[in-house]
C-alpha cells in the first residue's frame, strides 16, 4: 500500500532522504521512529504528496507520486501534530469544508458522528480559535477520518492531547488497523510506538536503519536497539 525506492531528498546540498527503501503492506500498521532531523517529517510529507522526491519511486495505494496526487490525495488521511484547521469557522464548518474537498455525498451524518466520536458535539457551533490545543486536535482527529480514507499518516498525533485524549487516539488507531487500513506513524515515544505498531523502523541520518515486528522482540530490546542507533 505504500512503498519508497531509493527515495531520496535534498534541501539545496544538503540530504535529509538517502535513498530509502520502505513497503507498508495493505493493512499494516507500522511505527517510524528516530531522532530529531532522521528525516521522519520530510518521507511523510512526500507520501502525503505535499513535497516532491529528488529521486527515486514512490507509490501509495498503487498510484504513482507525484504525477497521480490528486487520486492518492482522496485515498489518504493526515493527522499531524499541528491542527490544519481554520480558526475563524466552528467544528462543524471546518469537517464540512473538507467533506467539501473529498465530495463526500450526504455528509451530515458522519460529520456528526465524528464529533460525537471526538467528544466535540456539544462545542459543534463554536469557532476552533476558542478551542484549547487538545480540543483543536481531537477535531483534527476527526477531520482526518472524515473520508474513511484507506491510508492513514499520522505524524506525532498526540501533540496536545490530554490523557483522554491519548486514549481516544489509541482506540481509533486500533479500530483502523483492525477493519484492515494502512497506518504510518510518526512517533519519539519508543516504547508506546512498539506496543501499538504491528511493525515499528528505525530511521537515522536518512536511512532506514532497522526494523522488526511486534512479536520478534520485547519492547526492552527494541529500546536497546533504538538507543544503540541513534547514540551511534
Amino acid at each position: 500500500m505504500i512503498e519508497t525506492r531509493a527515495l531520496t531528498k535534498h534541501f539545496g546540498r544538503q540530504p535529509v532522504l538517502r535513498g530509502v527503501e520502505l513497503s507498508v503492506a495493505p493493512g499494516e500498521f507500522v511505527a517510524l521512529m528516530g531522532p530529531n532531523g532522521a528525516g521522519k517529517t520530510t518521507l511523510l510529507r512526500i507520501l502525503a504528496s505535499l513535497a516532491r522526491p529528488s529521486f527515486g519511486a514512490v507509490r501509495v495505494a498503487g498510484l504513482n507520486l507525484p504525477a497521480e496526487a490528486g487520486e492518492v490525495r482522496r485515498r489518504l488521511g493526515v493527522i499531524a501534530h499541528l491542527p490544519l484547521l481554520y480558526g475563524d469557522l466552528t467544528a462543524e464548518e471546518n469537517l464540512r469544508f473538507y467533506a467539501r474537498l473529498y465530495d463526500l455525498p450526504n455528509s451530515e451524518a458522519r460529520l456528526a458522528a465524528l464529533l460525537e466520536r471526538v467528544g466535540l458535539a456539544a462545542r459543534r457551533r463554536d469557532l476552533v480559535r476558542t478551542f484549547s490545543r487538545g480540543m483543536q486536535q481531537r477535531l483534527a482527529i476527526a477531520r482526518g477520518l472524515l473520508h474513511d480514507p484507506e491510508v492513514l499518516l499520522l505524524d506525532e498525533p498526540y501533540t496536545g492531547l490530554d490523557p483522554l485524549g491519548c486514549a481516544l487516539l489509541d482506540e481509533v488507531v486500533r479500530e483502523r488497523s483492525a477493519q484492515g487500513r494502512t497506518l504510518l506513524m510518526i512517533t519519539h515515544d519508543v516504547a508506546h510506538g512498539f506496543a501499538l505498531a504491528h511493525r515499528s523502523v528505525i530511521l537515522a541520518r536518512g536511512q532506514i536503519a532497522f526494523t522488526a515486528r511486534r512479536d520478534e522482540l520485547t519492547p526492552d530490546a527494541f529500546a536497546r536497539q533504538y538507543a544503540a542507533i541513534v547514540g551511534g
